[in-house]
C-alpha cells in the first residue's frame, strides 16, 4: 500500500488537451490584439490624435478584440455535457475531462468487470490428471466426478479454506447461485461452487480455524493461509495445514510433488507437461485459471500456539503438494464488441491490460474484438509457418500479446515500437508499475490515453493517464479518488458514449468560438472608422463589455445544445484536429 501510494503521489499529470488548446487560443488572441492595438495607437498619434484619445481608442480595440465571454461559454458548455453524461452512467469529476475523453486516441482497459461482466462461475476443474466440467446447478444433477475421491476432497478443502468470501447475512431461503457475497468475483465463484458441492462451508471453516494469512497481491500472485486441522488431536497428523491458491505457474513453482489418484508423486517433467496441457486448454477457452496446493506442517517444528510471522515468513513456502486447477468463466459484456468496433472506426486503439494469463487474455480479446478475426500474433505466425519465433519479423504481425515478465527488461524504445506498429495489443500478467509503464509509453508516442481501473493498485496509472476512468460499482475508494471520471455501471460501452459526448462538445466549442470571434468584427469596425475616418465613436469600451457579457454569451452557450453530426464517431481523434486554425479564423473574420 505504501509503495503504491508513494508511486501515485510522485506522479505529475500533464495539462488536458482542452486546457492546452484554450491556452494556445487565448495566447494567440491576446498577443495579436496587443500588437495590433499598439500599432493602431502609434498610427493614431502619427495622424495627430490627442494622446488620451489614442489610449482610449487602443483600450476600446483591446476590449472589442478579446472574447471576454469565452470562459463562461466554455464552462457552461462543459457543465451541460457533464450533466448529460451523468444521465448515461458517466460521472465526471473534472470538467476538462469531458473534452479529454473526446480527444482520446488510446484506451488501456482492464478486463475483469469492464470488458467482462465480473460474474464468475466455476466452469472446469483439473485433478487426478483429468479435466472435469463443474456442475453449478442448484440440484447438482450434472455431477461428472466422484465427490468422495481424495483428489476432489483435497482440492475442495483448499478452495474452501483459502478463501475470504462470505455470504451476506439475512439470505435464508435464497438460492445459492443468487445469494450476494462479500468478496471479489473469483472467490465468490469458488464459495458458491463449494457450497453446492459440500454444503455448509462456514462450518468447515469453523472446524479448521484460520491462524495466519498472506493476502493475494499483484507481486506474489498467490494467497496463503494456515489453519488448525480437524484431526489435530491425532498425534500422527500435523497440527497445522498450509493452503495456497493463485496464478498456476507461480503455485507450481513452489511445489515438489503432485497429488494424483490419492497418492503423492514426484512432480517430474511428465506431470509438468500434463499440467501445461490442462492449463493451456482451459486458458484457451477464455477462462481464468487458479492453481491450488497444500502442505501439512510437521508438529515438531510447528507445535500448538506457534506464532506465525507473515511479514518475514517463518514457515515454508516451497516444497508443497500440487493438488489441481479450477477455472472460472467470466462472460464478456454484450455491448463490448460493438463498442470496440466503434472505437476502431473512430481511430481509437483499444489495449487490454490484465493480470490474467496470456492465453486467457488472448481468448477474451478475440471474443470482444480487440484482436480481430484473421489478425495474427508473432506466436500465431510461428506456429503457422512452423518456424522459431525468433525468425518471425514482429512487424508482420498486426496483433501482439505481451507478457508482463517481458516488460521488466524491455527498453522504452522497444515498447514504443510495439505500441506504434501493432494495431491490436494485449498485455497480460501485468503489475501496477507495468501498467504505469504502458501508459507512459502511449503518451511518449503522442497519444491521449484513457485508463480504466478498479483496484488500489490501479491508482498510479489512473493518475498518470490523461483521463482516468474508475469503476463505480466494483471500484475501490482509492481508484475513484485518483480518477477523473467514474463509470456508474462498470461498462466499457459507457466509455464510448463518453467519447461521443466529448467529441460533440469539442465540435460545439469550435462553433461557439467561431461565433464569438465573428461577433467581435462589428465591434472593431467603429473604432477603426473613428481613427481612420474621424467618424464619432458610436460605442465605448463599457458598452462593448455589456454586449459581450450580456447578449453574446447566450447565443454562444446555445450552441452547446447542437446535436452531433452523423460522422462524429468516424473522425480521427481531436488531438489531430486543433480547436482553432487558419480556416476557423478566416471563417470568423
Amino acid at each position: 500500500m505504501g509503495r503504491i501510494a508513494g508511486l501515485a503521489s510522485s506522479l505529475d499529470s500533464r495539462p488536458t488537451p482542452i486546457a492546452r488548446e484554450i491556452i494556445r487560443f487565448v495566447n494567440f488572441v491576446n498577443i495579436t490584439a496587443i500588437i495590433i492595438g499598439i500599432l493602431l495607437f502609434i498610427i493614431a498619434l502619427m495622424m495627430g490624435c490627442y494622446w488620451l484619445d489614442a489610449i482610449i481608442f487602443m483600450i476600446g480595440f483591446l476590449v472589442a478584440a478579446v472574447p471576454e465571454g469565452l470562459l463562461a461559454t466554455v464552462t457552461v458548455c462543459l457543465t451541460l455535457t457533464a450533466k448529460r453524461m451523468a444521465s448515461k452512467n458517466c460521472l465526471v469529476k473534472n470538467l476538462e475531462a469531458v473534452e479529454t475523453l473526446g480527444s482520446t486516441s488510446t484506451i488501456c482497459s482492464d478486463k475483469t468487470g469492464t470488458l467482462t461482466q465480473n460474474r464468475m462461475t466455476v466452469a472446469h476443474m483439473w485433478f487426478d490428471n483429468q479435466i472435469i466440467e463443474a456442475d453449478t446447478t442448484e440440484d447438482q444433477s450434472g455431477v461428472q466426478y466422484d465427490r468422495s475421491s481424495p483428489g476432489f476432497r483435497a482440492l475442495a478443502r483448499i478452495a474452501t479454506l483459502c478463501n475470504r468470501a462470505e455470504f451476506k447475512a439475512g439470505q435464508d431461503g435464497v438460492p445459492i447461485l443468487k445469494k450476494e457475497v462479500n468478496g471479489d468475483a473469483s472467490e465468490s465463484a469458488l464459495l458458491k461452487c463449494m457450497t453446492l458441492a459440500l454444503g455448509d462451508v462456514m462450518s468447515i471453516r469453523r472446524r479448521n480455524r484460520k491462524v495466519c494469512e498472506i493476502p493475494f497481491n499483484s507481486t506474489n500472485k498467490y494467497q496463503v493461509s494456515i489453519h488448525e486441522t480437524e484431526d489435530s488431536s491425532d498425534s500422527r497428523h500435523s497440527r497445522y495445514l498450509l493452503v495456497m491458491k493463485g496464478a498456476p505457474e507461480r503455485v507450481l513453482d513452489r511445489c515438489s510433488t503432485i497429488f494424483i489418484g490419492g497418492k503423492e508423486k514426484v512432480l517430474d517433467e511428465e506431470m509438468r507437461e500434463a499440467f501445461n496441457n490442462a492449463y493451456l486448454e482451459l486458458g484457451g477457452l477464455g477462462e481464468r485459471v487458479l492453481g491450488f496446493c497444500d502442505m501439512l506442517l510437521p508438529s515438531d517444528r510447528f507445535p500448538k500456539n506457534f506464532l506465525f510471522d507473515v511479514d518475514e515468513p517463518n514457515f515454508p513456502l516451497s516444497g508443497m503438494r500440487f493438488v489441481g486447477l479450477m477455472s472460472m468463466i467470466d462472460p464478456p459484456r454484450a455491448a463490448v464488441p460493438d463498442a470496440v468496433a466503434k472505437c476502431r472506426s473512430a481511430g481509437i486503439k483499444v489495449i487490454m491490460v490484465t493480470g490474467d494469463h496470456p492465453i486467457t487474455a488472448k481468448a477474451i480479446a478475440k471474443s470482444v474484438g480487440i484482436i480481430s478475426e484473421g489478425n495474427e500474433t508473432v506466436e500465431d505466425i510461428s506456429q503457422r509457418l512452423n518456424i522459431p519465433i525468433s525468425e518471425v519479423n514482429p512487424r508482420d504481425a498486426n496483433a501482439a500479446v505481451v507478457h508482463g515478465s517481458e516488460l521488466l527488461d524491455l527498453p522504452p524504445e522497444v515498447l514504443d515500437e510495439i505500441l506504434r506498429y501493432h494495431k491490436e495489443i494485449v498485455f497480460a500478467r501485468t503489475s501496477p508499475q507495468q501498467k504505469l509503464t504502458i501508459v507512459e509509453g502511449c503518451q511518449r508516442i503522442g497519444g491521449v490515453v484513457a485508463v480504466t481501473g478498479d483496484g488500489v493498485n490501479d491508482s498510479p496509472a489512473l493518475k498518470k493517464a490523461d483521463i482516468g476512468v474508475a469503476m463505480g460499482i466494483s471500484g475501490s475508494d482509492v481508484s475513484k479518488e485518483a480518477a477523473d471520471m467514474i463509470l456508474l455501471d462498470d461498462n466499457f460501452a459507457s466509455i464510448v458514449t463518453g467519447i461521443e459526448e466529448g467529441r460533440l462538445v469539442f465540435d460545439n466549442l469550435k462553433k461557439s468560438i467561431t461565433y464569438t470571434l465573428s461577433s467581435n468584427v462589428p465591434q472593431l469596425l467603429p473604432f477603426i472608422a473613428f481613427i481612420m475616418l474621424s467618424i464619432p465613436l458610436p460605442i465605448g469600451a463599457i458598452a462593448i463589455l455589456c454586449i459581450d457579457l450580456g447578449t453574446d454569451m447566450m447565443p454562444g452557450i446555445s450552441l452547446a445544445f447542437e446535436p452531433g453530426e452523423s460522422n462524429l464517431m468516424k473522425k480521427k481523434p481531436t488531438i489531430k484536429n486543433p480547436l482553432f486554425n487558419v480556416r476557423l479564423i478566416s471563417l470568423a473574420f
